[in-house]
């Protein structure tokens, strides 16, 4: 494995900041800093140098550093660094990114309050501890939580709901623009991955000047890495960097698949082009051998190109190389999941716990969206954090919801309010409520929101207990997982899913951006299983509701049509799958 000057430069500005983390002699700390500034400003390969024994000759560089530079240079490794950094976890280097922080603080916050990461930080100063360290204070703990937060808008990855309203916007103004013919996202975004790195648009356009120049001048864009004709780089205003692409409008739909990805599946499609004499690429479908006479088919859409390979359309979302391509061509692809499938939903919070509006609001709202019932879900007595309900103010919302829905206003919309609870699942696998308690209820959200550092047996078998029981008619978020803020808990996904299907119970997708929980990786063989989903949005407002559309796209990853989704059903169906389990016990 080939070193640049550069790559051996950052190793040794690393070995520098572990050196100041381990307390080391400010002298040493300071050789490695002012070597990896040497080898910066090199005029020949390093190799070269190496190779040559002239690396001790660069001033800067002394004896014991040259010996670890040849190293790493001629057997790709470095032992002293490699034994360095085994003895910090493997987060903390990411925490000399943030702005105002070096060295002496990270050791400080490291040996006192045992920050290892961005993410241990981020909870440490929303606890207030770090204003109490000697050193820091309230005005510096506010500080790295505005560096923590501008480090995720320009570092990294963004959750969809970010990349989406930024997408949105840009997309509608492209589109006017009287030289654009065709235009579409592509990238992870168009695949709907859970997070996005670069937002990628494509456009169609016989005058690409005008609209490159049109785009990196839009009022979202904050700065312009690239610009040309047919290619543009920009970075978004709290968001991520975007991609333009022109292309002419016979290229659009090369160009199309192409961008849209992912890697994998691309070059599978290269691969069945060559099967047939043809070589694709990101413009065109061409001769795979020059001075061949194989005729190449005239392509005008993404659908046109998959049936000249001899498939199906291949839906966007699950163009990840998971069996796609085989399902295309023996034409057992699912038929997806739509928006307009939705009947319903489950998993809301209203300002009887944590919720920021009422239940009447959160009903309307749901009419306004269409759907024909809302399930009210709030929080447990023990998410006191969250001011959960203890039975009685559960049994008085329960009473209010069976009023509401005898009103002429619910009932002319032919709506209904189903009656729930967010039930902890606790640390022994018992749940908050009692059976008698849960026995009132429509149905029963049971969610871990406790002890996310038990072991993973204990953690699976907490979970399978409270499935086991026949009131829990859906498991909430199941791995707890915080997209880009909290890893998740450790648990056996594929037991929980046998067991969800031997009980019968629901497992959800829980819809809000910072979730997307159960992830779309697992949900086949959930779908093989027979287990049932519920896109719920975990709403905490009305504006949460929208968020159903983020689930939607998860469904569509993990190839579930509407036959897999309970909220699928209309609201004179919905009942009969939610009291199953009580009816027919576990």
């Amino acid at each position: 494995m080939s070193h640049s000057a550069a790559d051996v430069g950052e190793v040794l500005e690393q070995i520098a900041q572990l050196l100041e983390l381990k307390g080391e002699n400010p002298f040493k700390i300071r050789a490695y800093t002012n070597a990896a500034r040497a080898l910066d400003s090199l005029s020949e390969p390093i190799e070269k140098l190496v190779a040559e024994e002239r690396l001790g000759n660069i001033e800067g560089v002394g004896k014991a550093i040259t010996e670890k530079v040849t190293e790493l240079v001629t057997t790709g490794r470095l032992s002293y660094y490699e034994e360095l950094k085994a003895s910090f976890p493997e987060g903390i280097f990411e925490l000399f990114e943030l702005q105002g922080l070096g060295a002496k603080k990270i050791k400080a916050l490291h040996d006192q309050l045992g920050v290892s990461s961005v993410e241990d930080l981020e909870r440490v100063c929303a606890e207030g501890k770090v204003a109490e360290l000697a050193g820091f204070g309230e005005k510096t703990q506010t500080k790295l939580l505005k560096a923590i937060e501008d480090h995720r808008k320009h570092a990294g990855r963004f959750r969809i709901n970010v990349v989406a309203d930024l997408a949105e916007e840009l997309l509608e103004d492209l589109r006017a623009h009287e030289a654009v013919g065709q235009i579409s996202e592509a990238g992870s975004f168009r695949r709907r991955k859970e997070t996005i790195g670069d937002l990628d648009l494509l456009v169609s356009s016989t005058r690409p000047e005008e609209v490159s120049e049109f785009f990196i001048h839009h009022p979202l864009v904050e700065e312009v890495i690239v610009h040309g004709p047919t290619k543009s780089s920009v970075r978004l205003k709290d968001g991520p960097q975007c991609d333009l692409r022109v292309v002419k409008p016979e290229e659009f739909p090369f160009a199309l698949v192409y961008f849209t990805g992912s890697k994998e599946h691309n070059i599978r499609l290269r691969s069945r082009s060559l099967d047939h004499g043809w070589s694709l690429n990101e413009y065109r479908f061409s001769p795979a051998k020059e001075g061949s006479e194989i005729t190449v088919p005239p392509i005008h859409t993404e659908r046109e190109l998959y049936k000249a390979l001899g498939l199906d359309f291949i839906p966007p979302e699950l163009r990840e190389d998971r069996g796609e391509i085989a399902a295309a061509e023996a034409g057992v692809l699912p038929n997806l999941i739509e928006w307009s499938n939705l009947r319903g939903t489950f998993h809301c919070h209203t300002t009887a716990s944590d919720g920021k509006n009422s239940l009447i609001e959160m009903a309307r709202a749901a009419i306004d969206l269409g759907l024909e019932y809302l399930g009210i879900a709030d929080h447990s007595k023990s998410s006191f954090q969250a001011h959960g309900l203890d039975a009685e103010r559960l049994a008085e919302q329960v009473a209010e919801i069976r009023d509401l829905n005898q009103t002429k206003e619910f009932q002319q919309a032919g709506f209904r309010l189903v009656a729930g609870t967010e039930c902890d699942i606790l640390k022994n696998g018992e749940l908050d409520f009692d059976d008698e308690v849960l026995a009132t209820l429509d149905y029963v959200v049971a969610s871990v929101h406790s002890s996310f550092t038990m072991g993973e047996a204990e953690m699976t078998a907490r979970i399978i207990r409270a499935m086991e029981n026949p009131h829990v008619t859906m498991l909430g978020h199941l791995t707890g997982r915080l997209l880009l803020s909290r890893e998740p808990y450790a648990v056996n996904i594929p037991a929980v899913i046998e067991v969800a299907a031997s009980t019968g119970t629901i497992i959800e997708i829980n819809a809000s951006p910072w979730r997307l929980d159960m992830d779309w990786r697992w949900w086949p063989l959930a779908k093989e299983k027979g287990v049932k989903c519920a896109i719920n949005p975990d709403a905490h407002t009305i504006h949460g509701l929208q968020d159903l559309i983020y689930g939607i796209g998860i469904a569509r990853k993990g190839w579930l049509t509407k036959s897999d989704v309970v909220n699928c059903l209309p609201l004179g169906k919905i009942d009969e799958i939610l009291s199953a389990k009580k009816k027919h016990g576990v």
